[in-house]
């Protein structure tokens, strides 16, 4: 078979194949990760495989056909052994004996679980029939740009036989379900000897008698519709209609998003505070900079799989690219006529649609939003929801592209939609999500976060739900730092907080890879331990622009976005017990650490009417793990009190009041306190010193 393709990847191993042997499910399990590797094959979440395998029956040691599919809510691209569900194939044929037509679809659902073989199966997907019906050993339903470009197509069924001929088969739309198996299973009984069929506005289905033949015959039908789609826009010369307007150069498009960003986040976030993703791709800026944006855009996306994602049309901003966008009220009182727009025609789409028992409507904010000449913005829980509706759009806009160069491009109907987007089996599917995290839906920003303290405050972050932009001025331990989170969770960005322009670059990076920020907290920091006598101006200096400076300059510029998103927020200062205690040795340090602790009560009493929370956290003698107590100040210290640099974490346990070694984790829990726990709370001194009388603010 031809291993060279233009339009699709091919990854399979040969060596790392033949170690799987003859394991079906592992072979299986290879195809559908290599698959789902591509997205022009199919997005995240998108689509479903499968393998059957003939096992031996638990109960009567006879041989069993059974079927190994993907799972509800799975998705092949990292599809493992428990994400897959198996079925004696057998009973889930024998369903046709009970099945009652499309009113039946819901409780066929249900009978699946009668037909588990192995019963750590994840939860059968609607699709499962769709698999199971159909005879063949290894099976691929894909949703490929190019083939819906086919499927969405005015005329899809006749550029079907154009491209395959009599080798493909072709069915019209039908919400998926068990009676769109049994319309597979009728398309090859009549159609004997194709090798896949086309699902009208939906997608693929193709098969083989082993996983690479599956795979091979996944990626050909791929590359046949994506050669021919190419040539159909190479004949017509232009699509879309041909630019419209020009685009912004990319730096201006990147600090014109940042700036727009907190904006948009606060609009989307009317309901549920949202976060936020941006691209600017030369496939995106294509399509809203064209003369059919406006014609295309309303009519929605036609597969399932992505205006479950993007809802079903997205909101362009009424925004000339030459647009003052700092004035914020100004730019408010043009853009929140067009939210309050689209909502209330998702309420009219929801309100025209429903059935007797439609789950209550949800959140009406757009997903998608259009900035022509700029990007794309999308908006949902959390950034990989967020990343991922954002790729399903690029998705739908290579299927309107190519549908148009077909010939014409046609959306489900809105019924249709709603029919989709409002199944009671898919309430059910969002009713199983697990429920989220204290710091779910929020934005976090830590200086400091290289190492020690900052590290710590960031793994608590995340570890509650929050989106963490770490910053550090020293860009090997930031990296370092940044390397130990999964994607999507955490940005890094190199940032001295004692530069207004390093400051800026932060929160852009903030805005742009989140859509703003709800946290602030400054965690960069030094230790000086020096006597009046041996303290340098320089010293001075030196603590004063990080610990003071920084904190203002940090304060100053989160609540500029803070106030543009109207979400409220939180600043938290890690100060320091010294900051309440006089010592020797100290001038320089306690002294700032005192500025750091006042200027949080005043900006407490100032933000408050904002709904900014801002409050410290003051931490004592943390040295296991703190980069503060490397070198000169642990030395400064250990002189200070008489002992050796070896014996300080043992000293300072000692002095307080719980005899408690505290470390950088146990601060954090001060940080999400403030943050997650004491949502009432503002202008707090928290202590995490294990008790010092002396430092007790109260």
């Amino acid at each position: 078979m031809e291993k060279t393709f233009k339009y699709v990847d091919y990854l399979w191993d040969e060596q790392k194949a033949a170690s799987m042997g003859d394991d079906q499910v592992a072979l299986f399990l290879y195809r559908s990760n290599i698959l789902g590797a591509d997205l022009r094959i199919t997005n995240y979440g998108g689509g479903n495989t499968s393998c059957k395998t003939i096992e031996k029956d638990p109960l009567t040691n006879e041989d069993v056909e059974v079927m190994w599919v993907k799972g509800s809510g799975g998705d092949i691209g990292t599809l493992t052994r428990e994400g897959i569900a198996g079925l004696y194939t057998e009973r889930l044929r024998n369903l046709k004996n009970v099945y009652q037509g499309i009113e039946d679809e819901d409780r066929m659902v249900g009978l699946f679980n009668h037909c588990i073989y192995d019963l750590n199966s994840k939860a059968p997907s609607i699709d499962t029939p769709l698999h199971g019906l159909l005879p063949f050993s290894h099976i691929d339903h894909l949703h490929p740009d190019a083939l819906i470009a086919v499927a969405a197509a005015k005329d899809s069924e006749q550029v079907t036989k154009e491209i395959w001929g009599d080798t493909m088969g072709w069915v019209p739309w039908q919400r998926p379900g068990f009676d769109l198996g049994l319309q597979l299973e009728k398309c090859l009984k009549e159609n004997p000897g194709i090798r896949g069929i086309v699902l009208g506005s939906h997608g693929l289905f193709t098969w083989g008698d082993t996983s690479y033949e599956c795979y091979m015959n996944s990626l050909e039908v791929i590359e046949q519709a994506s050669e021919y789609i190419a040539k159909k826009i190479e004949e017509k010369g232009e699509v879309f209609g041909g630019r419209k307007i020009e685009s912004l150069s990319a730096e201006e498009r990147k600090n014109k998003a940042a700036e727009l960003m907190p904006l948009l986040r606060g609009l989307a976030s009317s309901e549920n505070q949202m976060i936020g993703h941006f691209t600017d791709s030369d496939t995106v800026l294509q399509y809203i900079n064209s003369n059919d944006l406006e014609r295309l855009a309303p009519m929605g996306t036609s597969c399932p799989d992505h205006f479950l994602r993007t809802k079903i049309q997205p909101l362009i901003l009424n925004l000339e690219t030459s647009e003052d966008i700092s004035d914020t009220e100004k730019v408010l009182e043009k853009l929140t006529p067009d939210f309050d727009q689209y909502r209330k025609e998702y309420k009219e789409y929801y309100e025209n649609c429903k059935h007797d028992n439609s789950p209550a409507m949800r959140d009406p904010n757009p997903v998608i939003i259009i900035y022509p000449g700029v990007g794309m913005f999308s908006f949902a829980k959390n950034k990989q929801t967020a990343r991922v509706a954002s790729e399903f759009y690029v998705n739908a806009i290579n299927v309107m592209r190519g549908a148009e160069a077909i010939s014409e491009y046609t959306s489900l109907p809105r019924q249709e939609a709603f029919d989709i987007e409002y199944w009671l089996l898919e309430e059910a599917k969002l009713q199983r999500m697990p429920a989220e995290k204290p710091l779910s839906r929020r934005v976090a920003l830590v200086t400091g976060a290289g190492g020690g303290i900052g590290k710590a405050i960031a793994d608590k972050l995340v570890a509650e739900g929050a989106n963490v932009v770490l910053t550090d001025i020293n860009e090997d331990n930031l990296n370092e730092a940044v390397s130990t989170y999964k994607r999507d969770l955490v940005e890094g960005v190199l940032c001295d907080v004692t530069k207004e322009e390093s400051i800026d670059a932060a929160y852009k990076k903030a805005n742009l890879s989140f859509g703003g920020v709800d946290i602030v907290i400054h965690s960069a920091g030094l230790a000086i331990s020096k006597s009046l006598e041996d303290t340098t101006q320089k010293d001075w200096d030196l603590l004063q622009d990080i610990l003071v400076k920084g904190q203002f300059l940090m304060a100053q510029k989160g609540v500029e976005i803070m106030k543009k998103q109207g979400l409220g927020g939180d600043i938290v200062n890690i100060a320091s017990k010294n900051g309440l205690v006089a010592g020797p040795n100290n001038v320089g340090y306690g002294t700032a650490k005192a500025a750091q602790q006042h200027m949080t009560r005043l900006l407490a009493a100032e933000l408050g009417r904002d709904h900014i929370r801002v409050n410290t956290v003051n931490p004592d003698g943390v040295i296991v793990g703190s980069k503060i107590w490397e070198g000169e100040w642990a030395e400064g210290r250990a002189k200070a009190h008489g002992i050796e640099v070896k014996d300080l974490p043992k000293h300072y346990a000692k002095r307080n009041l719980l005899q408690e070694i505290i470390l950088p984790e146990d601060i954090a829990n001060g940080v999400f306190v403030c943050v997650g726990i004491l949502e009432k709370s503002t202008g707090n001194t928290i202590n995490v010193d294990g008790g010092m009388a002396n430092a007790f603010v109260r």
